[in-house]
């Protein structure tokens, strides 16, 4: 994108701003430092503009108690600010009312600057035997979230070879024939559990936007999101193609100043 045009859309809307969901070590910190191209932690400020010092959190975000009105900025991409919504999976009354209460108040907001323009929803791959679990239900069940586009991705997707090399094993096949034949397996089981995940959020009253996460998912899973130098272009993508204004998709767009091809195809668009 031309940097003047760029420039018009964080003058006028801000910086693209995300609302992450997942469980407790659902691999949100990893997504957002993917995304932003760093392995370092966000800044933090609070609902007023401070900075919140980082020197007294140990670990990811995921080991962090704050507010879901906190701002995670990294400094290797300033073009995107991120809310966690850290304290969602205990599913309390309380816990529903503010996340109903920041979805409300971030999407209808007439400061352009502070509404939410995506989600994105994490879940781990790490139990597929029960991938859905009750905070997920509630979310998707309880939380109208308007014209802001949901995007589910899956991490930690490693589960699923570990997981195939497991089923190999038990058949009798030696560790170095079960890794050998693991990959087939795994895209096995990747795709039961995503027709499994498909079919139960299908099922709730405000499901993913076009199952938009089935994409996502493939491509994500595929690169591996554990891997430093991981794609995270079809997130991007799918982030973009979901939004209804152009001008927020090339806001996204343009926060991966970066990458050419994602910049020049959208360009075209």
């Amino acid at each position: 994108m031309d940097p003047v045009v760029a420039r018009k859309h964080f003058d006028r809307i801000g910086r693209f701003r995300v609302l992450v969901i997942g469980r407790s070590n659902a691999g949100k910190t990893t997504l957002l430092q993917r995304i932003c191209n760093t392995t370092e932690l966000p800044e933090v400020f609070n609902s007023e503009g401070e900075k919140i010092n980082l020197e007294v959190v140990q670990g990811s975000l995921e080991a962090r108690e704050h507010n879901i009105e906190d701002e995670l900025i990294f400094r290797s991409n300033t073009g995107f600010i991120f809310h966690d919504s850290r304290g969602f999976e205990a599913g309390s009354e309380e816990e529903v009312k503010l996340m109903k209460h920041f979805l409300t108040d971030r999407a209808a907001t007439t400061k352009l600057e502070k509404r939410i323009h995506a989600i994105w929803y994490c879940i781990p791959l790490t139990d597929s035997k029960r991938p859905i679990v009750a905070s997920e239900e509630l979310f998707f069940n309880e939380c109208n979230t308007g014209n802001v586009p949901v995007v589910v991705v899956l991490t930690k997707a490693d589960a699923m070879e570990l997981e195939a090399i497991g089923q190999l094993r038990d058949k009798g096949l030696r560790m170095k024939e079960a890794k050998l034949q693991a990959g087939k397996l795994a895209k096995q089981l990747l795709t039961e559990v995503k027709t499994q995940i498909e079919a139960q959020l299908a099922w709730c009253k405000h499901p993913p936007n076009d199952c938009l996460a089935l994409l996502v998912l493939t491509c994500l899973i595929h690169e591996g999101m554990n891997q430093v130098n991981a794609n995270c272009d079809p997130l991007l993508r799918c982030t973009a193609n979901a939004l209804d204004d152009m001008e927020l998709q090339q806001l996204v767009i343009s926060t991966q100043q970066i990458n050419f091809n994602l910049n020049i195809d959208y360009a075209i668009k």
